[in-house]
């Protein structure tokens, strides 16, 4: 993937471990990040740490460890606006295994983020967007890069196999 910075200049993110860590390297040249709470897309300038980032319009902050909650709508626009990868936990309130891999999900989120955006998709409430990924079982994994489909992935997981496994798909 290359990136635009701020001075126009192109750059690809440097190799896995080259700053401080995989999450810091590809932060050095990220530049949008859409607010999983009011969907505002923001442009984040490369040397600020995403970690520390807030909306611009809610001025809640974009990371906070936790999985997001989403809609359709908001699906649609981190899938569009995002530079970095999501990763989607598709459930419902009625599923034994997704309540189970909720806090599983959690654990993730705290490890994945920055580098990666964790949203949880309630297929009951969304049941178009979970027939346009074909979701027959749940909870399923879905992982997404450069706006596409990259994995997918039925059953539950541990924290450790749902970090392992994205990371493998996304080759870091």
């Amino acid at each position: 993937m290359v990136t635009r910075l701020p001075d126009g200049k192109s750059a690809q993110p440097p190799p896995a471990g080259t700053a401080d860590g995989p999450a810091d390297a590809y932060m050095l040249c990220m530049s949008h990040l859409v607010c999983p709470r009011c969907g505002a897309t923001n442009r984040l300038p490369a040397e600020r740490p995403a970690l520390k980032a807030r909306c611009g319009q809610c001025r809640q902050p974009l990371f906070d460890g936790q999985p997001a909650a989403t809609t359709a709508a908001l699906f649609d626009k981190h899938l569009k606006n995002d530079e970095i990868p999501l990763l989607v936990d598709a459930w419902a309130a009625w599923c034994g295994p997704c309540r189970a891999m909720a806090p599983q999900f959690a654990l993730a989120a705290g490890r994945l983020e920055p580098a990666v955006r964790l949203l949880k998709l309630d297929t009951e409430a969304e049941p178009a967007l979970a027939a346009r990924y074909q979701i027959r079982s749940i909870p399923t994994l879905l992982l997404f890069q450069g706006g596409r489909l990259l994995a997918q992935q039925a059953g539950a997981m541990d924290a450790g196999r749902i970090e392992a496994w994205a990371r493998q798909q996304l080759g870091r």
